[in-house]
């Protein structure tokens, strides 16, 4: 990131700490980040939809579910990721905002690579990148993708 990226987002841990949680670490809300982001992703996997109510907005998934239901199921596979399989984790945009009613909120967007066997085309359309990874020799090739993921 660039160096105002990183002083902006240190800026505002600080201002978590002095008017959210005093206690706050973003080491620690990283590894809770990944354990929720590996739980959350096999569950829409899945389409176990019903046990995300807890997890996720009434609005936010709503719009799940219509997204998941028009994924085939290879990309739907793809959505799974191991909490071993993730090869790199980032803060991406930290923002504080307030309602209309006043309450004050902290909204962390986190990145996430990850390594997921699903069966994707080695191709895609657009802009996207799919990049692929092979493990094993000859005889036992196993081939997995490195994909994003970005959760808010």
């Amino acid at each position: 990131t660039s160096p105002f990226a990183w002083l902006r987002t240190r800026f505002y841990y600080l201002l978590i700490r002095l008017y959210f949680d005093h206690e706050f670490s973003i080491e620690e809300f990283t590894r809770g980040a990944k354990q929720a982001f590996s739980v959350v992703s096999k569950l829409l996997s899945q389409r176990k939809l019903d046990l995300l109510e807890e997890l996720v907005s009434a609005e936010v998934l709503q719009v799940l579910k219509e997204k998941i239901s028009l994924l085939p199921d290879s990309h739907r596979d793809a959505l799974a990721a191991d909490i071993d399989a993730i090869m790199y984790t980032t803060e991406g945009d930290v923002r504080i905002y307030y309602d209309d009613d006043g309450r004050k909120f902290v909204s962390i967007l986190m990145c996430f690579w990850y390594l997921n066997g699903a069966n994707l085309p080695d191709e895609v359309p657009g802009e996207a990148k799919v990049f692929q990874i092979v493990f094993g020799d000859e005889n036992t090739k196993e081939k997995k993708h490195l994909l994003t993921a970005n959760y808010e």
